[in-house]
């Protein structure tokens, strides 16, 4: 068996801020939990989230699809929401899953253009994103890496 060090890759060099192990295995068990309650009969992939806020409380998402497509809401989106709806706006790191609806995840899921912008808008370039395969294979990357020269309100003040 792995030890919890092992467990995880950490891809980039500038992951500055840290969380405990325990933090990482809690979000990203959460984030596989989530991927249930996804609603997608368009694409049949289902994709959870697990958010952590400064105050070690824990916002889970999945993703919404809609026919009309552009009214889906990702998983990441929601989880950021529920948790700004509730008066967050610090957070610590996120956990995403995804994969085919009734499968285990076969390849990790990264976040989205659009849910890389409002990952900006909360968090710095240092901000932890876990993409998880499962609850023992998953990589670690700052913000930063998913989105350089990234635009947010530090850009236009």
């Amino acid at each position: 068996m792995k030890n919890a060090v092992d467990r995880v890759e950490k891809v980039g060099v500038g992951l500055d801020k840290t969380i405990s192990q325990e933090q990482k295995d809690m979000l990203v068990q959460a984030a596989l939990k989530a991927r249930e309650h996804a609603y997608a009969p368009y694409s049949g992939y289902a994709v959870g989230a697990a958010l952590l806020t400064e105050d070690g409380l824990v916002y889970t998402g999945c993703n919404i699809e809609n026919a009309s497509y552009g009214a889906t809401n990702c998983a990441e989106r929601t989880a950021f929401f529920k948790a700004v709806s509730e008066g967050h706006r610090k957070f610590d790191a996120i956990a995403i899953a995804g994969g085919m609806v009734g499968r285990e995840p076969e390849d990790y899921a990264y976040p989205c253009g659009v849910c890389r912008q409002i990952m900006m808008e909360f968090c710095t370039g240092a901000f932890p994103v876990l993409v998880v395969k499962s609850q023992e294979d998953y990589k670690e990357y700052c913000l930063e890496e998913l989105l350089p020269f990234g635009f947010g309100g530090a850009s236009i003040r």
